[in-house]
C-alpha cells in the first residue's frame, strides 16, 4: 500500500529557526544511528519514518557510517524514499556527517578533502538522492588543516551536493575557529552537532555562547544519555538493552548507583510537571532558544510518540530549573 501523508502533519509541531540562517528545523529531528541498519527490522524503520513524517518531524539524520553494517542505515534510508517518501523529498531535511572509520586504508576516515568528498558521494549513492540538506564534518580532524575540512564543506555546497553545512563534535575554540574561515567563504554553515544531555553538559562552557553569538542552530544527540535518562535502568540492566550489549556506546559501569539516584529525584520533578522523565530531559534541552532542535533515537513508534510528548510543555520555571540543578550538581 502507498503511503499517503497525514494532512495533519503540520498542526502540532513547533519549527525553530536554525540560527540566523532561513532554515527552520522541527523541535524534535530523528536519528538513524541505531535500529535502522541491515541488521534490523526494515518494515520497523519505514513505520518510524513515516510515523515520524505524520507529526511533523521532517529533518532525519544520518552519516555514513550508522548501520550496522556502516553504510546499512542510509541504504535502508534510500530504500524507504524510494518506495514511500520520494514526493515529499522537498518537505524534507536530510543530512549526513563524515568524520568516522568507513574504509580501510588512509582515505577512509578524518576530515581530508580526499575522503570527505568521496564519502558524500558514496552516502548520496546509498540514499538514491541528488543532494543531502546538511552535510557535516562528523568530527575535527588533529592532523588536517581545519581551513582544508572547511573548503571541503564549501566545495560540496558549491557542487549542488549539498545545501547546508555542520560540523559536529568540535570544541568551543575549534568551531570559532571554523565560522572565521566559513564567513569568509560565505558558505551556508548553520549548525552544530553536539552531545548534550543532562549528564554531558560540556557545551555549556562556551559552545553554546559562541554558537549564540554567531546565529548558528545546535542540535544535541544522545539527549536521554543512552538511555540512562528514562526508566530503562531504574530496576537493574534489562536483557537486550544497550548497556547489556558488549558493542553498545553504552557501557555497563555508567548505569551507576549515583546516576539512577539523580534520575528517580528527576522523576520526581517530571511528575510535577505533568511529565515522563524522558519528556523531561527532552524538554529541558528545548528551554533555550540556541538548541533548534533535539536529536532522537528509537526503535519502536511507541518511543518517537512518548519524545513526542515532551513538547506539550518546553518552559520552567526559575524553580523547577534550581531543583534540576541542585539534582544534577
Amino acid at each position: 500500500m502507498t503511503y499517503i501523508a497525514s494532512e495533519e502533519r503540520y498542526d502540532t509541531m513547533n519549527y525553530r529557526r536554525c540560527g540566523n540562517s532561513g532554515l527552520k528545523l522541527p523541535e524534535l529531528s530523528l536519528g538513524l544511528w541505531h535500529n535502522f541498519g541491515h541488521v534490523d527490522d526494515l518494515e520497523n524503520a519505514k513505520k518510524m519514518i513515516t510515523y515520524s513524517f505524520d507529526n511533523g518531524i521532517t529533518h532525519f539524520d544520518l552519516a555514513n557510517n550508522y548501520g550496522p553494517p556502516p553504510g546499512s542505515a542510509e541504504e535502508n534510508f534510500g530504500k524507504i524514499m524510494q518506495s514511500d517518501m520520494k514526493v515529499y523529498r522537498d518537505e524534507m531535511i536530510i543530512s549526513s556527517k563524515a568524520g568516522y572509520l568507513m574504509w580501510p586504508g588512509p582515505y577512509g576516515e578524518w576530515g581530508s578533502r580526499k575522503y570527505l568528498l568521496a564519502s558524500l558521494d558514496q552516502s548520496l549513492k546509498r540514499m538514491q538522492l541528488d543532494y543531502v540538506d546538511i552535510f557535516y564534518s562528523h568530527r575535527p580532524d588533529p592532523d588536517t588543516p581545519l581551513e582544508e575540512t572547511v573548503l571541503a564543506l564549501d566545495i560540496a555546497v558549491k557542487q549542488g551536493k549539498a545545501l547546508y553545512v555542520g560540523i559536529s563534535n568540535y570544541t568551543a575554540a575549534q568551531t570559532l575557529a571554523a565560522i572565521e574561515i566559513f564567513d569568509e567563504l560565505k558558505t551556508p554553515f548553520i549548525i552544530h552537532q553536539p552531545k548534550y544531555s543532562m549528564f554531558e553538559r560540556w557545551v555549556e562552557g562556551g559552545l553554546l555562547d559562541v554558537l549564540s553569538a554567531h546565529g548558528k542552530g545546535c542540535i544535541p544527540f544522545s539527549p536521554l544519555a543512552q538511555g540512562l535518562l528514562t526508566e530503562k535502568y531504574l530496576k537493574g540492566i534489562p536483557e537486550g538493552s544497550r548497556a547489556s550489549k558488549d558493542h553498545g556506546f553504552l557501557q555497563k559501569d555508567e548505569v551507576s548507583e549515583e546516576k539512577i539516584n539523580k534520575v528517580l529525584k528527576l522523576q520526581e520533578v517530571a511528575k510535577d510537571r505533568g511529565q515522563s522523565i524522558t519528556q523531561l530531559a527532552i524538554a529541558w534541552l528545548l528551554r533555550t532558544d540556541t538548541v533548534t532542535s533535539v536529536l532522537i533515537g528509537a526503535s519502536s513508534v511507541e518511543q518517537i510518540k512518548e519524545n513526542l510528548g515532551s513538547l506539550a510543555n518546553t518552559t520552567f520555571s526559575d524553580d523547577e530549573l534550581e531543583r534540576i540543578e541542585l539534582i544534577l550538581k
